[in-house]
């Protein structure tokens, strides 16, 4: 298999991982913290904007290609195997959603950040 081969098969178990953990904080199956850490992850995957933006060197990438895998692969790991499994499969048909929740918490924290800033540039012209 070559490596881009590779590449698509990951990305396409990441794309299905996360609809399958949008499914999951829904399912009555799933443990409370699991459905936590599983709406944290869908919610900023499923965002339709990035908290760190792509045009941004280096570190715009950084959470497409390190801090989402890894959020995904916590949330799974705490989802029961079998469960998992079962969601994985209703996954597999599905859209990918969007993620209004995760849309809302990107532009807080972009807001407190420039809010931040702002507040710190003030103090020192003072």
């Amino acid at each position: 298999m070559t490596l881009i081969a590779r590449a698509r098969s990951w990305a396409g178990q990441i794309k299905r991982d996360v609809v399958a953990l949008w499914l999951a904080i829904r399912d009555p199956r799933v443990p409370w913290y699991a459905k936590t850490v599983a709406a944290v992850v869908a919610g900023y995957a499923l965002s339709p904007i990035d908290l760190i933006p792509d045009f941004i060197p280096v570190l715009g990438y950084l959470d497409d290609l390190l801090i989402v895998p890894l959020g995904i692969m916590l949330a799974v790991k705490l989802v029961p195997a079998p469960v998992m499994a079962d969601l994985r499969v209703r996954a597999m048909g599905r859209a990918r959603p969007k993620s209004i929740a995760g849309l809302i918490a990107v532009l807080f924290i972009w807001a407190a950040a420039a809010g931040l800033v702002v507040r710190w540039l003030n103090h020192d012209q003072t």
